[in-house]
């Protein structure tokens, strides 16, 4: 969900303003409105949808927006859905961060996905012209995915194209393996901070979640099994390859050591493989699914994030009796990805176009994060930073203690950056204060801005304590 606070401004000094007009009254229309607030068309839309929402105007297509007049209805009770529902599950601050990028006058020094001048658009727009006219676009595929699809994405992995399940992107993917794999009430280890989309998946399926802190090496093995005798866990949610969001990259030692520990104590590694495509280096780090030939490992993968974020395209990739499960409850969510989907997705993956676009994707990321890095070290010198990632999209910066990281973030919103809280990245209190930076959706130039920016709205908190 979008959360702009720029169109909540803006309806509130509209919803006042309506409030003294006659019912039918024209309001202004939506050019002058955004002259009269210097804000985006979109954003002024924005503000008019919620202003109808709620029954202060409506809205005739080709006339305009006009003021509905005083309610006449009383005001909704929502309290019974509160007892109905009982407590929920899902943290909802974090899921709100999760999914939020502002409005397009912010700029995104904290964002998962990549911007639009590196992604393969025009591929796409060619791949996609021609994926329409195939008749298979356009009729069901199995629920697992579509056979060629899967053959392409199991030779990635060296596995059997029928170990292969086809998902709506890399989050539904957790959600639905985290679901699948156990049951509510058990419990899934985290690495320690983590990224918000995993414990929101493990929240949704009514897990517990308990952390084990990682350094620039990973997990660290000792205190992943310590935890795991204490709490008799099933599941372990690792990112192997440049974790979201430090950056750090599971070393050899500790990945034979993982997967020997999920052997020992019978549980499976859910491995969120979202970054192989997001190397610097032209080989990334081999998934730990090929070094486990007896099924404990369960990967999960996407092309949302090298393609694009539009194409939710992802996959779950698990051996014997669990991938069976997996396969076989899909049917519980949806009958399959859409087709169309599927054919462009296998179109772009077998394409002399994708090579083409990872090449210059690790160029254009490389850039990035060095002026990224560069950035820090000239305008927020306060910031720590332990892990230069080779990978990815994000870095991982620790602030001086005392900072407060959720004032610091509110701060830099509205003064148009977009920039991670660290808390939302921890299961429990954060060790220190921390926010993640992202070198993927902004240009060098805007990266340079942004951060000071950044270290301006840091110095301001000080300068006001």
């Amino acid at each position: 969900m979008i959360h702009d606070n720029r169109a909540d401004a803006i309806a509130a000094t509209l919803a006042n303003e309506v409030a003294r007009m006659r019912a039918g009254e024209r309001l202004p229309g939506v050019r002058e409105l955004s002259k009269r607030f210097q804000a985006s068309a979109a954003t002024v839309s924005d503000a008019l949808a919620r202003l109808a929402s709620h029954g202060l105007v409506r809205t005739e297509p080709g006339r305009g927006t006009f003021a509905s007049g005083p309610k006449r209805t009383s005001e909704p009770d929502y309290s019974w859905q509160s007892q109905t529902l009982g407590p929920a599950r899902v943290d909802a601050e974090r899921a709100s961060r999760l999914g939020s990028y502002g409005s397009g006058e912010h700029l995104p020094l904290s964002w998962g996905y990549l911007s639009s001048d590196i992604l393969p658009q025009e591929d796409l727009q060619r791949i996609t012209s021609r994926a329409a006219k195939n008749p298979r676009s356009w009729s069901m595929t199995a629920p697992a995915g579509s056979p060629e699809l899967r053959r392409v994405i199991a030779a990635q992995y060296r596995a059997d194209p029928a170990d292969v399940l086809v998902v709506s992107g890399g989050q539904q993917g957790l959600v639905f393996a985290m679901r699948t794999l156990a049951e509510p009430g058990a419990t899934v280890i985290t690495e320690s901070p983590s990224y918000p989309g995993a414990i929101l998946a493990a929240q949704s399926a009514g897990l517990s979640i308990a952390s084990v802190p990682a350094d620039a090496d990973g997990i660290i093995v000792e205190r992943l099994a310590g935890e795991l005798e204490r709490t008799k866990a099933r599941i372990i949610y690792l990112q192997p390859s440049f974790a979201n969001p430090t950056g750090a990259v599971l070393s050899a030692s500790r990945r034979a050591a993982v997967i020997e520990l999920a052997a020992t104590h019978g549980a499976f590694i859910i491995e969120d493989d979202w970054a192989r495509h997001l190397a610097f280096a032209q080989q990334p780090p081999p998934p730990l699914f090929g070094d486990d030939p007896h099924g404990h490992v369960v990967t999960v993968t996407t092309f949302s994030k090298p393609a694009s974020p539009g194409l939710r395209l992802g996959a779950i990739i698990a051996r014997g009796p669990a991938g069976e499960r997996l396969r076989a409850s899909r049917t519980a969510d949806d009958l399959c990805v859409s087709p169309l989907t599927q054919e462009i997705g296998a179109a772009l993956l077998t394409s002399q176009a994708w090579p083409r676009h990872l090449g210059r994707l690790r160029a254009a990321l490389t850039e990035r994060r060095n002026a990224l890095l560069a950035s820090l070290e000239a305008s927020l010198p306060e910031a720590t930073v332990a892990t230069r990632p080779t990978g990815g999209l994000h870095l991982w910066a620790k602030l001086p203690t005392g900072t407060s990281t959720s004032q610091l973030t509110d701060a830099a919103y509205r003064a148009g950056l977009l920039v991670g809280d660290g808390r939302h990245f921890f299961v429990n209190e954060p060790p220190a204060p921390f926010v993640r930076l992202s070198f993927g959706a902004a240009t060098p130039a805007q990266i340079a801005e942004g951060v000071r920016e950044l270290g301006a709205a840091l110095r301001g908190l000080t300068s006001t304590e």
